[in-house]
């Protein structure tokens, strides 16, 4: 196989979302030298990465691209926000949330990716049709 080929079928994806005024993401580096060009960013109480300006997502976006990231901007979290019951268990959910709220009735999440959504939905939640502003 050649090499290109081969790299492009192991090329892994970002999806950077946009939240309120800022853009996250949620990604675990497993080389120290990625993660410690981007720890500026991390949020540890958050367990993801904040940029704050549009300045700041360009030149992550293009630092993640140069790793061989492929980084998707999304500007609307329509579709990546679900929802569970305050009865349910949600452990799973929120290790692949990039945001959490909560209302009397439901936590409400804010995905990493499609994927996640997939796999929440699986374990029980429900896609939010809504804007949500988190």
């Amino acid at each position: 196989m050649p090499e290109n080929a081969l790299s492009a079928t192991s090329k892994k994806s970002i999806t950077i979302i946009k939240a309120g005024s800022h853009w996250i993401f949620k990604h675990f580096f497993d080389d120290t030298e990625s993660f410690r060009e981007l720890a500026d960013y991390y949020d540890k109480d958050g367990y993801r990465f904040v940029l704050k300006t549009p300045g700041e997502r360009n030149l992550v976006q293009k630092l993640l691209e140069q790793r061989g990231f492929d980084v998707e901007l999304v500007e609307n979290s329509r579709g990546y926000v679900v929802k569970l019951s305050h009865k349910s268990k949600y452990a799973g959910v929120l290790k692949n949330s990039l945001a959490q709220i909560e209302t009397s009735e439901w936590r409400v999440f804010l995905m990493k990716d499609r994927n996640a959504v997939k796999e929440a939905i699986r374990q029980g939640a429900k896609l939010v049709e809504v804007d949500v502003q988190f």
